[in-house]
């Protein structure tokens, strides 16, 4: 079971989400969107927007950096285990509680309001609580993290990790003993992958960056050139 869910189950679910993908832009591309209900509950939209946003980028961004660069690279710019093993906790911690308030407030807004519920798929919230479970488990992972300070245990994931794109056929035996949370919390990941094209997800490929900078959302009624 370790071998499937971990040496081979990534291959599946990394298949699916790019071919998934390439095939929905190809065939569907009007489905290419994450819908707007911007006006209604605007306030809370807002403020649960950019926390949870803000804090998927960084936590995106910190899990392609810390997994897939070579250790090599760290000890070469003198970063120790033990160093990157504490900062992965502080800032995955930070950007993790980001993310869960925004997801928390964004999650309270389209299931208890009766008119957002009402436009809601099943696949967006269903999506929603997934990113929510996972953020969840990835918070729960620090509890034991930081009783391996020394950074070995963070080690294996990122041979692990780079044993997957190396097609290293080991890959799986490198996470067979760590903490059954460190492996729901990369199976929950694995699986988002899994469903990522069949859900509003895959508009995080359009450029997802601008989520930085942007000046606004997207504007969804004009009322004599005025925005509403």
């Amino acid at each position: 079971m370790n071998e499937f869910l971990f040496g081979i189950y990534p291959y599946i679910a990394l298949t699916v989400l790019a071919v998934g993908s390439i095939v929905r832009y190809e065939r569907d591309p009007f489905t290419w969107k994450s819908s707007s209900s911007q006006l209604l509950r605007r306030k809370q939209l807002i403020l649960g927007s950019v926390l949870f946003h803000v804090g998927v980028l960084a936590i995106f961004g910190g899990h392609l950096v810390g997994l897939l660069t070579p250790l090599s690279v760290w000890h070469a710019l003198g970063v120790p285990s033990s160093v990157k093993q504490i900062i992965a906790i502080v800032l995955g911690g930070t950007a993790g509680i980001a993310m869960l308030a925004g997801g928390l407030m964004l999650a309270h807004r389209r299931l208890f309001d009766a008119r957002i519920r009402a436009r809601s798929s099943f696949a967006d919230t269903a999506v929603l609580l997934m990113l929510l479970v996972q953020v969840i488990l990835g918070l729960m992972t620090i509890i034991v993290s930081l009783g391996h300070l020394d950074g070995e245990e963070m080690t294996k994931f990122m041979r692990w990790a780079g044993g997957i794109f190396t097609l290293d056929g080991n890959a799986a035996s490198y996470i067979e003993d760590v903490n059954i949370l460190f492996k729901l919390h990369i199976f929950f990941g694995l699986t988002i992958f899994l469903v990522f094209p069949f859900t509003r997800l895959v508009h995080m490929l359009s450029a997802p960056v601008r989520y930085l900078w942007r000046p606004g959302y997207q504007i969804v009624r004009t009322r004599k050139g005025k925005k509403l």
